[in-house]
């Protein structure tokens, strides 16, 4: 089956054979393609990597203009009649968010794949376009989360709104006192979000009273991963892996 997992800034499609991710993809979401020009690509791209004919797809999407078209892609060059996460989809996972029909399908999704690895009370670090935390009960229940701006906005920000900064790449600096502006910025944004992580990863425990186990993912977390304290696992195709479970959820059997 396929799992696809539109974000905002990427779109990523996994080809999976049972539980077994084989092939894996990353283009750009551009909701002003076309269904013919996705379907091209996608198709494309299987028949150059599988030659195996698809027996499913499942799809979250955080861009609602996005989801047609990958409807459209999925009967017209795929014959596959789509699954999308999203209210009155099986999930295996109580929710307890004040209105569900509010939570975002991928973050649905990495916690069924975080709860399902790991069994126990776990926060899963999302640091992609946002950076999102979720908590999962050991009970494996989807108590809620935190959303905050991503390192990537943050840094468009203040290169926009302060003239005398020039963008800088990220990066782990040597030092959190830099001695110079570049080195200043990096810090900031580097270790600053690396704090934040830790920290609200320290309140979550707290507030739940629980020695939660941390997943991060997202295509910040290689990044940012290595220097936090709390961070444990870095799963890159978590979201893609939440798909495959919630789409086995939901087979007739």
């Amino acid at each position: 089956m396929l799992a696809i997992d539109i974000g905002n800034t990427n779109t990523v499609i996994g080809w999976y054979d049972g539980a077994q991710l084989r092939r894996h993809w990353r283009v750009l979401t551009q909701p002003a393609r076309t269904a013919d020009e996705y379907g091209f690509l996608i198709g494309n791209l299987l028949r150059a990597q599988t030659g195996a004919a698809v027996s499913g797809v499942a799809v979250s999407s955080v861009v609602p203009a996005m989801s047609t078209t990958i409807a459209t892609v999925c009967r017209d060059y795929l014959h596959a009649t789509p699954l999308f996460v999203g209210p009155g989809v099986k999930t295996g996972m109580p929710i307890l968010y004040d209105d569900p029909r509010q939570l975002g399908s991928d973050r649905i999704v990495n916690a069924v794949a975080a709860y399902e690895r790991t069994h126990a009370a776990t926060i899963v670090v999302d640091l992609g376009t946002a950076t999102k935390l979720e908590y999962i009960s050991a009970a494996g229940e989807y108590v809620g989360g935190v959303i905050a701006p991503g390192v990537g906005i943050s840094s468009d920000a203040l290169f926009a709104r302060a003239a005398r900064l020039s963008r800088v790449a990220l990066g782990q600096p040597a030092q959190v006192v830099g001695r110079n502006t570049v080195a200043a910025v990096q810090s900031g944004l580097f270790y600053g979000y690396v704090a934040m992580i830790d920290g609200l990863v320290a309140r979550i425990r707290n507030e739940s009273g629980s020695a939660a186990r941390v997943i991060a993912t997202g295509g910040f977390a290689p990044l940012l991963a290595p220097a936090s304290a709390t961070i444990e696992i870095v799963d890159e195709f978590l979201t893609l892996d939440g798909i495959r479970l919630i789409f086995d959820r939901n087979r007739p059997h």
